[in-house]
């Protein structure tokens, strides 16, 4: 274990997520943290994406303006408010200060100047580590995702960790491979650098809808549904 509740600094977090750990609790007001390291782990291959035609609809229709770290804070907030969670006040706050040290992001989505939809994780390296994401209309957190995945590509990371494999993601091109196999991807992605804020980068909303590949030399515009 990396530590205890009451001595977690970020340093010891990133170092967990570098061990292929992540952090879990049973409850908001829950003190304790647990250690997850699943047998069966999932993954969101970046050239894996599938952006089915009406999730491309949405994306192309203009009814959603999506941002980035803009609103960190009410992400997180929001991916905790639900009767069960996992994000705990504690944790809470270790995401804000990975945030502050720019090692946490979120992508959130808009409706008019309501926040409707988003997901946050960590990065390290070339990794993502998909932590949550929350949707309080129909694809809002698909379009999270979508953005997501179009940011990372572009930016050069190798793996989008999603830590467990749902049918939402699963239908999005998710996968769940071996702890083994994971922790060799981890291993190769933590060799490699990236980054979430690629210069130039600014894809239309059909760049993203289209599902393709993004230089980020190169020049563009820019719980669960």
């Amino acid at each position: 274990m990396p530590g205890t509740a009451d001595d977690i600094t970020p340093d010891i977090l990133l170092r967990a997520y570098a061990m292929g750990i992540f952090p879990m609790s049973d409850g908001r007001d829950d003190p304790e943290i647990h250690w997850i390291d699943p047998r069966r782990r999932g993954v969101l291959p970046l050239d894996g994406f599938h952006v089915s035609r009406s999730l491309a609809k949405r994306l192309r229709s203009g009814q959603f303006r999506v941002t980035t770290d803009l609103d960190f804070e009410k992400v997180v907030e929001a991916c905790a408010d639900r009767p069960e969670t996992w994000i705990s006040h504690r944790i809470q706050r270790l995401y804000l200060q990975l945030h502050r040290l720019g090692f946490a992001h979120s992508i959130e989505v808009r409706e008019g100047d309501l926040l409707v939809g988003g997901v946050y994780g960590v990065t390290l390296g070339a990794a993502f580590f998909g932590e949550s994401m929350f949707s309080r209309t129909t694809d809002a957190s698909k379009v999270a995702l979508a953005h997501a995945v179009h940011r990372l590509r572009a930016g050069g990371f190798r793996l989008f960790d999603t830590q467990f494999l749902t049918p939402h993601l699963a239908s999005l091109g998710g996968q769940e491979i071996p702890r083994a196999e994971y922790h060799r991807r981890l291993a190769d992605a933590l060799q490699q650098t990236a980054t979430f804020d690629p210069e130039g980068y600014s894809p239309s909303t059909g760049e993203v809808a289209s599902g393709g590949a993004a230089s980020g030399k190169t020049q563009l515009r820019t719980q669960t549904s």
